[in-house]
């Protein structure tokens, strides 16, 4: 990637582009990376990185320039923006000071229910930070995929990636269904849909995970809505100490996850 002249001014196409990808509320059209590791993991998971530009700092630093030399050979634009005005468009209080335009990945519903499923489906996690630790957390117990409904926050959104740090490059997804669509989707292909519900008398650890399933999750504040409890199979809980009453929906997914994981690992010993 040879070097080019350095953006001073806010003013620049170039600048102005990667404004007005983050400005943006959804995650259409290309996707807005922010950090050497997030641009890496879009590399490895086969993504087309467009464009990437670095302040005149990070070009210093070997691992940029480790990253300046893997673009090139990908055939990724590259630009140098003055430190100033590219920390403007940092996200975190310490920038690394690579940001990056990557189109974004496409999956299909066969890529979703492949193998025995395993998935995560979720409900008004409207928190992108939460919901890239979601699938974060998935990818790390072994689940096969995702549904997420339509009042989840865009898991190819600005936040969203940085919460999962690549998973969402990986884990097979499918967005914005709604609720009829979503129990359809998982009861066509003959998925169990547990709900997890703070209600609920039967405990996490007593259901067998080795079977085909879905998790249902909702936001810690709302819950899951009347209509997916009806349509689920079964509800579970996590057993709580008292006082406390409920969990944060990432740390609750972890817990359940987990125990799929054991038990499906267990099976296959």
């Amino acid at each position: 990637m040879p070097a080019r002249e350095i953006v001073r001014s806010r003013a620049n196409p170039a600048f102005r582009r990667f404004q007005e990808r983050k400005r943006r509320a959804r995650g259409d059209g290309l996707l807005l990376l922010e950090g050497v590791t997030l641009v890496e993991e879009a590399l490895g998971a086969g993504l087309r990185v467009v464009e990437a530009a670095f302040s005149e700092r990070a070009a210093a630093k070997p691992t940029c320039r480790a990253l300046l030399e893997r673009l090139q050979r990908a055939k990724t634009r590259g630009l140098f923006f003055a430190d100033a005005l590219l920390d403007s468009l940092a996200e975190v209080e310490t920038s690394q000071g690579v940001i990056a335009l990557a189109e974004p990945k496409h999956f299909v519903e066969a890529d979703v229910f492949a193998s025995t499923p395993l998935l995560i489906a979720c409900w008004a996690i409207q928190n992108p930070g939460n919901l890239g630790g979601l699938l974060r957390t998935a990818e790390a117990a072994g689940a096969t995929g995702a549904l997420l409904g339509a009042g989840c926050a865009d898991p190819f959104g600005w936040k969203a990636l940085r919460g999962s740090m690549g998973s969402a490059f990986r884990l097979p997804h499918l967005s914005g269904l709604e609720a009829p669509e979503l129990v359809a989707l998982a009861k066509t292909r003959g998925l169990r849909l547990l709900a997890a519900d703070a209600r609920a008398r039967r405990r996490y650890d007593e259901v067998d995970w080795r079977l085909p399933s879905a998790l249902l999750l909702g936001s810690e504040g709302g819950g899951l809505p009347p209509e997916l409890l009806q349509a689920s199979d079964e509800r579970i809980a996590i057993p709580l100490r008292p006082p406390v009453e409920s969990l944060n929906v990432g740390v609750a997914a972890g817990i359940v996850l987990f125990e799929a994981a054991r038990q499906r690992r267990t099976d296959a010993a």
